[in-house]
């Protein structure tokens, strides 16, 4: 198509906090090697965050509004990419993912919001692919790490074994930093649509949600305080498996079951040995029920630079086979998931979309399933991330 601008690139929401982030990391790391601009539904706040962050004078802006279908439809015009960092999605997004499957933009996001996404796939794969837009959601910390360490597992398992663990296990050791006040508003619009509508409860505890036509083995609930042999220690519920559990069986189905088509998977987080770590794992369960509630982050909210800095994660992924034993890898984060870690991770997820993987096919996809061996790499170099086997 004919598009109104040269340019590459647009953050959508970047007056917002974590848009800043991501607008602040393109102006820090890629400055003018690519042209790229800033949308939202204010010039002035635009204007005031390009010159806070130091970005070029000539950074284009861009007025676009997530409820003025011809603002969205100008913006999708405009640009290669929108990375959009406005959420919940539910309520914001659904139409500027349509106008970017209609006129063949690539977009990203930062959704965790899984019967969201599902509708998405449903409403609009088929528009993308007629159109050449490139659809990935989940590109921060709900779904990266999880998904590329399963990729990152399965391709170790393959040079070591030959083939793919059939089983793979996702533990959160470290957690240093908070969740972002988008992920939180996303829980509480979630879970309000659960309690109206008996059919999106249903959906949210389908593993294989975001897998149409597919579904799978039974799969860990991983909704329990219990006690894991392989680490000896207690684990808990993780707040984000229900998100990234169905990302990874989607990356799953996209690469034609890399995995296998008995693929077993579940995520929990460690809380420690002996009764501590019991005590301490029923107090993570309990915490977990009052998440979006009271006292969580708010949009627009988030920690300071030197928090940010000062966060960090740690993942293990234990793969297994019955015939070939067992074989770990471990991902780690050197600022805090939900901000720090996050805005340098769908920003490179949209470069490597960019500059990268030309060759991927349109459709919606998981950022692992479209580009997962030319990602990794990337955010090793550029975004503070380590993939590395264990054992």
């Amino acid at each position: 198509m004919v598009r109104d601008s040269a340019c590459d690139l647009i953050v959508f929401g970047a007056s917002g906090f974590t848009g800043r982030l991501v607008a602040e990391y393109l102006a820090t790391r890629y400055g003018k090697k690519i042209q790229w601009g800033m949308a939202g539904r204010d010039l002035e706040k635009l204007a005031a965050v390009r010159a806070e962050i130091g970005a070029p004078e000539d950074t284009l802006l861009v007025k676009a509004d997530s409820n003025d279908e011809s603002s969205l439809q100008a913006l999708a015009r405009s640009t290669r990419i929108v990375i959009s960092t406005v959420g919940p999605f539910q309520l914001f997004g659904s139409k500027l993912v349509a106008a970017c499957a209609r006129a063949g933009t690539d977009y990203l996001d930062l959704s965790g919001e899984t019967v969201w996404m599902r509708s998405m796939i449903d409403a609009h794969d088929n528009d993308a692919r007629s159109s050449g837009a490139r659809i990935i959601f989940s590109c921060g910390f709900d779904s990266v790490p999880f998904e590329l360490g399963v990729f990152f597992l399965q391709s170790a398992a393959r040079k070591a074994w030959g083939e793919p663990a059939e089983r793979v296990k996702g533990r959160v050791r470290v957690m240093k930093g908070t969740f972002s006040g988008g992920t939180a508003a996303s829980s509480r619009a979630t879970m309000a649509a659960a309690m109206s509508n008996p059919k999106v409860l249903d959906q949210l505890k389908d593993p294989f949600l975001l897998t149409p036509g597919f579904v799978g083995p039974k799969q860990p609930h991983g909704m329990k305080v219990e006690l894991d042999e392989d680490l000896g220690a207690w684990v808990a519920p993780f707040i984000m498996s229900p998100i990234n559990t169905r990302n990874v069986h989607r990356s799953n189905a996209l690469m034609g079951h890399a995995y296998g088509t008995g693929f077993v998977y579940d995520e929990m987080i460690v809380a420690g040995t002996g009764k501590q770590g019991e005590a301490a794992a029923a107090k993570i369960a309990e915490d977990n029920r009052s998440f979006g509630g009271e006292g969580s982050p708010k949009p627009g909210e988030g920690p300071s630079k030197a928090e940010r800095e000062a966060g960090c994660y740690d993942i293990l992924f234990i793969g297994s086979s019955k015939d070939r034993g067992k074989i770990s890898v471990a991902v780690r984060g050197d600022r805090d998931p939900g901000y720090g870690s996050t805005s340098k991770m769908i920003t490179e997820c949209a470069i490597c979309l960019l500059e990268d993987a030309s060759d991927v096919a349109a459709g919606v996809w998981t950022p692992g399933a479209a580009m997962g061996d030319k990602l990794i790499p990337r955010l090793v170099r550029n975004a503070g991330l380590t993939f590395k086997v264990e054992g």
